[in-house]
C-alpha cells in the first residue's frame, strides 16, 4: 500500500474557497477531503493543517469563535495543526493617504517546508500531497524530489488557486472539484469527550 500524507495550506484553501463562493464548504473535513483524492491503492497516513489563530482586534470575536471551534473539530478527526502567527502591517490608500494597521499572516510555507522535509528522511510517507497553490513552496518540494527521487509529491489545487511554478515541480497536480468539498464535510454537530457539542456555524451554510 502506497503511504500518502497530506499537507493542507489552511489560508490558500480558505481563500481559495471565499473567491469561489463556497462557503458553504467552509465547515470542511480535510482529512475526509484528503481520502477523497487518493487513488486505489493508496492509503493515507497523516494529515497536517498549516493555519494562524485569528488576532483578537476588539471586533473579531465571532470571526474567532467559528475558527477555534473548526480547528477543535480538525483536531478531534485526528488532524494534526500547526500554527504560524500574524505580523502587523502598515497599509495607506494612495488616494487619499489615509493609513492603518492590517495583518500578515506569516510562517505557513516554513511551517509546511519543515514538515514535509522531516517526514522525507523520517520516511513517513511514498507520496506527498500538497494542498495548497503558494509557489513558495516551489523550494522546498523541489528539494524534496532532489533528495528523494523514490518519492512523490502531487499538488492538489483549492478552487480558484494555481501555480505554474508548483505544477512544473511537482511530480503531478489536480484541481479540487466541488463534488470532493461536498462530499468531505464534517458532521453538523460533532460531540467532545467532555460532553460539549460543535456545531457547523450557521454564517457558513
Amino acid at each position: 500500500m502506497t503511504r500518502v500524507v497530506a499537507y493542507i495550506d489552511g489560508f490558500n484553501l480558505y481563500f481559495g474557497l471565499k473567491q469561489a463562493r463556497f462557503k458553504r464548504y467552509y465547515w470542511l473535513d480535510v482529512a475526509a477531503l484528503a481520502n477523497n483524492l487518493l487513488k486505489p491503492g493508496q492509503q493515507l497516513a497523516a494529515t497536517h493543517y498549516f493555519s494562524a489563530r485569528i488576532r483578537d482586534n476588539g471586533r473579531n470575536a465571532a470571526d474567532q469563535k467559528r475558527q477555534s471551534d473548526y480547528l477543535e473539530a480538525l483536531a478531534l478527526q485526528g488532524v494534526q495543526c500547526q500554527f504560524g502567527h500574524y505580523l502587523e502591517k502598515p497599509r495607506a490608500c494612495r488616494a487619499c493617504h489615509a493609513t492603518w494597521l492590517d495583518y500578515e499572516e506569516k510562517m505557513t510555507d516554513v511551517n509546511i517546508a519543515i514538515q514535509m522535509m522531516a517526514d522525507a528522511f523520517d520516511d513517513a510517507f511514498d507520496v506527498a500531497l500538497v494542498l495548497s497553490g503558494d509557489s513558495d513552496l516551489t523550494s522546498p518540494i523541489r528539494r524534496v524530489r532532489e533528495r528523494f527521487p523514490a518519492k512523490r509529491v502531487i499538488i492538489a489545487f483549492p478552487p480558484r488557486r494555481h501555480s505554474s511554478e508548483l505544477k512544473r515541480h511537482a511530480n503531478g497536480y489536480l484541481t479540487i472539484g466541488e463534488d470532493k468539498l461536498r462530499a468531505s464535510q464534517l458532521p453538523d454537530q460533532i460531540s467532545k469527550p467532555d460532553g460539549y457539542t460543535l456545531h457547523r456555524p450557521a454564517h457558513w451554510r
